[in-house]
């Protein structure tokens, strides 16, 4: 019925103690329980948004990196490290 997981499987127990209570007290009424524990992105506006603010971080921070790297290396150079 649920996956290991906690995030999957507290939602699904609880569906079942409460339908079972319901049933217990002769009710027809059910209830449904789900899990969404990320959100989800309609608009497709949104997801383009989202992807360009993405790579345009990603892109800043792989420039940054190399100089530090060589940064790094030419230190070592100055102190002759090994």
């Amino acid at each position: 019925m649920c996956s290991a997981e906690p995030i999957n499987c507290f939602p699904m127990l609880m569906n079942i103690l409460s339908n079972t209570f319901l049933r217990l007290f002769n009710s027809t009424a059910r209830i449904r329980i789900w899990s969404e524990p990320f959100p989800t992105i309609s608009s497709p506006e949104l997801k383009n948004e989202f992807f360009f603010l993405s790579l345009s971080y990603m892109l800043i921070l792989a420039a940054g990196l190399p100089p530090h790297f060589a940064v790094s290396s030419m230190e070592d150079y100055k102190v002759k490290t090994m």
